[in-house]
Formats: C-alpha cells, sequence, structure tokens
C-alpha cells in the first residue's frame, strides 16, 4: 500500500511542477509560494476534520514538536527555493536537480537513521546521480 502512495506522490509532485511552472509566469515566486502554501494548509487541516483526527493534537510529544516544526521549515526553504529555480530555469531541468533529493535522502537516513546503505542502493544513487547530470547538462 505505502508504494501505491508514493506513486501518487510522485505523480501529484510531476502535476505540481508543471502547473506551477505555467502559474509563476509574471507573479513574484515568494508570493506564489505563499499562494501555494495557503492553499496546501487548507487542504491538510481539511484532511485532519474529515479524517477527524484533531483530537490527536494533545498527544504529540516535545520531540515531535521540534522535528515536525523542523521539517515543515525545511519543506518552506525547499518550496521558496524550487519555485524560484522554476521561475528563472527549465521545468526538464530543474526538476531532476530537485529529485536529488532522493540520493540526499538516502545518505542521511544512512548518517542519522542508521538505515541500511546497500550495494544496491549505492548503484542506484549512483544512476540517479548520473541521469542527473545527463538531463542538465
Amino acid at each position: 500500500m505505502w508504494f501505491l502512495f508514493a506513486l501518487g506522490s510522485a505523480v501529484f509532485a510531476a502535476l505540481t511542477s508543471i502547473l506551477a511552472k505555467v502559474g509563476i509566469e509574471d507573479v513574484n515566486s515568494n508570493l506564489a509560494t505563499a499562494i501555494r502554501t495557503v492553499v496546501v494548509l487548507a487542504m491538510a487541516w481539511g484532511m485532519v476534520f474529515i479524517t477527524n483526527a484533531q483530537g490527536g493534537i494533545g498527544s504529540i510529544s516535545r520531540k515531535s514538536w521540534l522535528f515536525l516544526i523542523l521539517s515543515g521549515l525545511a519543506t518552506g526553504a525547499s518550496w521558496l527555493c524550487y519555485y524560484k529555480a522554476l521561475q528563472i530555469g527549465e521545468a526538464s531541468k530543474v526538476v531532476p536537480v530537485d529529485k536529488l533529493s532522493t540520493v540526499i535522502t538516502l545518505v542521511l537516513a544512512f548518517v542519522f537513521l542508521h538505515e541500511k546503505f546497500t550495494a544496491k542502493s549505492l548503484i542506484g544513487c549512483a544512476l540517479i546521480g548520473a541521469g542527473t547530470l545527463l538531463m542538465v547538462l
């Protein structure tokens, strides 16, 4: 089941890139990011209330709050950089570079979460890196 959600994420991320590239024409990239964020915020809270998950707020630990806030800050920084890159670059070049986050995530998961870094994941990282270079050069 996780694979279907991950695949859905990839499809929606692809749509996001194309829709954003068209939408930010003649719009300040920071303003465009703020508008997108308001929509995401409304959608996320809508899902919380639709699924009746709002009661769980009180049981969130301090550690979880800290890391969720830091994750939100990282997301915001990512989106600001992404929209600026999309505004001044070609989507077909910006998106592959953005997807280097896959390689960076694998390395960070190995270093900080002590997840296994196998020969398969090493080869995958090398291929993603090589593929990214081929697409942007």
